[in-house]
């Protein structure tokens, strides 16, 4: 039996979780603030954790939906359910139980459970979901998770792939420091030459390849999305290529892709300063195709998905072949010298060292 304190207790957290949905809800459906930016800050600011929208698609949004009809009619009308709420509950959208709720949740094939990079397969659309907490960063094992992935996908009937995170926070923060300062120069240019052949076979293949940026994309993550046909962005969306705060240079493509998408000034610009730019300046700049609220991002992904799925492939690989420079692949090749020899360099590991220190760097021009 419980006591009166006991049920006062539950009432007071109940009407507390309940009430900080629907004033994190009238905060997103006002436009002051995204999904991922409120859930941050409710974390970050308040202690709210899991923060209100993640806490609501764990719940079920059904059940969250039932439980504020419920209040709303014993507490009053500061409990009406919101309208996004409903529309989501109306779309199925239910949370981590239906695979999309106010967050997008993977929902892997058999053998694609486990791993760094997930597969999920939708008849002739699927999902490469990047799944390495924290940050899904690029190391030797995400490499080879991506070749996986890759390689069913191209020996499959699959003509249209998504890449997108399993990390409602972010994208992907780049490359791994850490496990760069472990390789020797020949794992590293193994690595180099594994991740730059998996980026050129997205561009001469016949399926078509998507990036839907959730959060950050910084050095190896902007280059890998980059690499894609399409890039789609949520609203609360940044692209880096912060290399140059290492005292190392872009590996997977930036001096490259980047000038392509954006032009040689500002991409220069870009590489040399190491500033983020958020997901407005990013389509402004051609970087982004289409830049969408965060809750619509991965079925506006899934929409072009579908779209690019029932292109004729052949068209589509012809296309996307002749689309990119004649030099391209030589330009490549010389980002991946200056690459390894910054990353050779006293300044590198200065760079490397301050950063993984959170301190400035102090580089001398070694």
């Amino acid at each position: 039996m419980s006591t009166g304190a006991e049920i006062d207790t539950q009432d007071l957290v109940d009407r507390f979780t309940l009430k900080a949905l629907v004033e994190s809800c009238l905060v997103l459906e006002e436009g002051i603030a995204s999904l991922r930016e409120i859930d941050l800050g409710m974390m970050a600011g308040a202690g709210i954790m899991p923060p209100p929208f993640a806490r609501a698609d764990q719940l079920g949004l059904d059940d969250v939906l039932d439980r504020l009809e419920r209040a709303q009619s014993e507490w009053g009308e500061d409990f009406t359910p919101p309208l996004i709420l409903r529309r989501l509950v109306a779309q199925g959208r239910l949370g981590v139980k239906s695979g999309q709720g106010f967050f997008p949740y993977p929902r892997p094939d058999s053998g694609f459970a486990d791993g760094p990079v997930k597969l999920e397969t939708r008849g002739r659309l699927a999902i490469a979901w990047l799944d390495r907490p924290p940050a899904n960063s690029i190391a030797p094992e995400m490499v080879e998770a991506l070749e996986q992935v890759w390689e069913a996908v191209t020996a499959g009937d699959v003509r249209a792939l998504i890449f997108a995170s399993a990390n409602p926070m972010l994208f992907c923060a780049g490359a791994d420091i850490k496990a760069f300062t472990t390789m020797d120069e020949a794992a590293g240019r193994n690595l180099l030459d594994r991740m730059h052949a998996l980026l050129r076979s997205f561009e001469q293949s016949s399926v078509a390849t998507l990036a839907a940026v959730n959060g950050t994309a910084l050095g190896g993550g902007n280059e890998l999305a980059m690499a894609c046909d399409i890039r789609l962005a949520a609203e609360s969306a940044s692209f880096g290529q912060p290399e140059i705060n290492l005292g190392i240079v872009p590996g997977f493509g930036g001096t490259q892709r980047l000038p392509a998408l954006i032009g040689a000034a500002r991409a220069l610009e870009l590489n040399l300063v190491g500033d983020s730019i958020d997901a407005a300046e990013a389509a402004e700049l051609g970087l982004v195709n289409r830049v969408v609220p965060d809750h619509e991002l991965l079925d506006t992904a899934l929409a072009w998905g579908r779209k690019l799925a029932e292109q004729a492939p052949l068209a589509i690989e012809q296309i996307k072949r002749v689309s990119v420079g004649s030099g391209f692949d030589a330009g490549l090749e010389a980002e991946k010298q200056a690459f390894l020899a910054a990353f050779g360099s006293e300044d590198a590991r200065e760079g490397i060292s301050a950063f993984l220190q959170k301190r400035p760097p102090h580089f001398q021009g070694r």
